[in-house]
């Protein structure tokens, strides 16, 4: 394992923030986008993520970003207020070596800390095995899979819908809400 610096990004982290999510979009299908956001609309998300109270973390290892996480609400009626859907790219080079591990622990944490009783995970391509065995790992569960909802590549893609329980779940009513 290497030594990996969970932290807030920065604005100047945005420009490897786009160039990780920028591949996958171009190769991967763990994001139903078709075409990668450019510089204006990566920073624009960043934003909304704080304006959110929310975190939108770095990986960084050996001063690289190595990947990149955040949070926001997961839509936006009022009854969904303690539930949080979250993204998570590790970069090619990094990946198997302990930063998605790192990022998940520390934004699960930061979402915990902000209020979160749920987290929700959306994996694109119900194929992709390492990362659904990832969220396992950081302890969430399979909530089910919606089939054929994305083209992408030429082929049909399915998403899994991975759900994590935060701090006391839905054991105890929210916070002031009782």
């Amino acid at each position: 394992m290497v030594r990996v610096i969970v932290r807030a990004a920065v604005a100047a982290d945005l420009v490897a923030i786009q160039k990780i999510y920028a591949r996958e979009v171009h190769q991967g299908a763990a994001s139903f986008e078709t075409s990668p956001p450019g510089m204006d609309l990566t920073r624009q998300r960043w934003q909304q993520v704080r304006a959110a109270g929310l975190p939108y973390l770095v990986a960084e290892v050996d001063g690289e970003i190595a990947g990149f996480a955040y949070a926001l609400p997961y839509r936006p009626r009022p009854a969904y207020r303690y539930t949080v859907e979250h993204s998570l790219y590790v970069a090619p080079g990094w990946q198997r070596q302990g930063v998605g591990a790192r990022l998940f622990e520390v934004l699960i944490d930061q979402c915990e800390a902000a209020g979160a009783r749920q987290m929700i995970g959306i994996i694109g391509d119900s194929a992709n095995v390492a990362s659904i065995r990832a969220h396992e790992k950081a302890g969430f569960e399979r909530a089910g899979t919606l089939r054929n909802v994305g083209w992408k590549f030429d082929r049909w893609l399915d998403t899994v819908i991975m759900q994590r329980a935060l701090g006391r779940g839905s054991s105890a009513a929210a916070d002031g809400e009782a």
